[in-house]
């Protein structure tokens, strides 16, 4: 793509609603410029070496709209090509007008990629249809606040044609009214609204902290005081909100209104979010490894160049074949080379990663820990056999131990290290901890254990679960029993050892959780 800017709509809040258009702007730009409402997850499409400038940390402190366009002018100058990434839709309440005026003004190329508003999808997911043929066939999308007033630097309340509002009838969405709900109510029921017309108030909608209150044009506001929601947060006026009651849908989901802590490698998350999610809950990623190139790159290579020449290749990971097979095609090598080499895998994802390169594993044991791959492999003859085993820096040695003892000439070789991420957000989890928003912390190996309690600290890990909250979720036993020498109480291990069965393992806990328990 040649510099451009692209103003993206990045959708409500829901990352499976951020259109595909916008995610192939992500995976190509070089900076990205984003709005401080905007989900963690959303940014597992930017590539690693990408810049990214948040504009915010909240409403109130924010970069003004100068300082904005000088950024994406700069940048695109600089020969980047820049994704300005906005919450909704660009060009509803968005700004996106006149950050797309700025732009042509200074020559800028850009170009406007839409973006599921929240005004359509915050109801859908509430349960509420903006229209129906028995209550409504007219929808009306009106800004709940004005500009910043001159004299206090605060938006107001925002001065709209009350009466035709009123009197057009159908359903009114309001966004960004959270604040000035007591003005906006006040006004309609002035102008002639009925006391009783239902009202929604939703905040945080289509994500797992979804929150919704129901009430009446004159009670709304006292309800969302007394519930303490705020922004963001999107108000439905209208008969339709009646039919939430057979409609809802979102809230029905198993997990809706658990915060659930992934600690994968960025790279990996999504895979075990996207389930967490489809069960509704609340992720919040929080890797505690990055994946690095091994401490001696060139010995990699030379057992990558020699792997034909081994009977067999076992792969005790997926990020082990990936880092074994990206420098075997950065030597241009042709997967032919190895026709006569077996391949055993530890597990179903591994064996996954596997067949993207279009190889079948030989071995795949049914309990996938060493253990199972050592039982997996009683019928083999291993005597003078020869095994490359490429995996991550200190990994446990009963694997190559045992092989050896069986008489096989195994080659163990560093393929990658998992190491501490250099941006994990520390004092975001300390806060989240420390406000009981966490239900429960998944760990998906040791390395994700060791590192989550190196970024914590030991003595804040050891009294990190306190009256059984966050629960402790790990893939399998041999993580499970890290997770207990760092002074974590483990909860929840599954029968099996994959990021599937973990999140069903997850749901099921959470289904047994006595009433009223988060």
């Amino acid at each position: 793509m040649s510099p451009r800017v692209y103003l993206v709509g990045a959708g409500p809040g829901d990352p499976g609603l951020l259109t595909l258009r916008a995610a192939r702007c992500l995976a190509v730009a070089d900076v990205v410029v984003h709005d401080y409402l905007l989900g963690p997850r959303l940014l597992e499409h930017v590539r690693p070496e990408a810049e990214v400038i948040a504009v915010g940390r909240s409403h109130d402190e924010r970069l003004d709209q100068a300082a904005i366009g000088a950024i994406l002018i700069g940048r695109v100058r600089a020969g980047k090509t820049v994704v300005r990434l906005k919450n909704g839709d660009p060009f509803l309440f968005g700004r996106g007008g006149e950050e797309a005026e700025a732009l042509s003004r200074a020559g800028v190329p850009f170009e406007i990629v839409p973006g599921i508003s929240s005004a359509l999808a915050v109801p859908a997911y509430a349960g509420i249809p903006l229209t129906h043929r028995d209550h409504a066939s007219l929808v009306t999308i009106v800004t709940g606040h004005q500009a910043r007033s001159p004299a206090s630097g605060q938006p107001g309340p925002p001065s709209l044609p009350w009466d035709a509002l009123v009197r057009q009838g159908g359903t009114l969405v309001f966004l960004m009214g959270m604040r000035q709900l007591p003005g906006i109510m006040t006004a309609l029921v002035a102008h002639g609204l009925p006391a009783a017309t239902p009202v929604a108030a939703v905040q945080w909608g289509t994500t797992g902290g979804q929150a919704t209150v129901i009430a009446t044009a004159t009670t709304i506001a006292d309800r969302v005081r007394a519930e303490g929601l705020g922004p963001p947060g999107v108000v439905v006026v209208g008969s339709v909100v009646g039919l939430r009651d057979r409609m809802r849908w979102f809230e029905a989901r198993p997990l809706f209104g658990r915060c659930v802590v992934v600690t994968r490698p960025r790279a990996q998350a999504g895979g075990l979010a996207d389930l967490l999610e489809e069960q509704g809950a609340e992720v919040i990623p929080f890797p505690t490894i990055a994946i690095a190139s091994p401490p001696e790159p060139d010995a990699l290579a030379r057992a990558v160049d020699a792997a034909a020449e081994y009977d067999w290749i076992v792969f005790t990971s997926a990020n082990g074949v990936r880092a074994f097979f990206d420098r075997f095609a950065a030597g241009e090598r042709d997967l032919r080379e190895l026709a006569r080499v077996r391949v055993a895998v530890i597990g179903p994802e591994t064996a996954n990663e596997l067949r993207r390169r279009l190889l079948r594993p030989a071995v795949q044991p049914a309990d996938y820990r060493a253990e199972g791959l050592l039982a997996a492999f009683a019928a083999e003859e291993l005597r003078d056999a020869r095994i490359l085993l490429p995996r991550a820096a200190g990994a446990r040695t009963i694997l190559p131990e045992t092989l050896r003892a069986r008489g096989a000439q195994v080659d163990e070789v560093i393929a990658y290290r998992a190491v501490p991420p250099l941006d994990a957000d520390v004092d975001g989890l300390r806060a989240a901890l420390e406000a009981g928003r966490l239900d429960a912390l998944t760990f998906t190996s040791s390395s994700t254990v060791r590192n989550f309690g190196a970024l914590l600290g030991e003595a804040e890990l050891r009294c990190l679960v306190r009256d059984g909250r966050p629960v402790v979720a790990c893939i399998g036993p041999v993580t499970a029993a890290t997770a207990r020498e760092c002074g974590l109480p483990v909860t929840v291990v599954p029968r099996t050892y994959t990021a599937a069965a973990l999140a069903a393992a997850l749901v099921d806990h959470f289904r047994q959780a006595p009433a009223g328990e988060r």
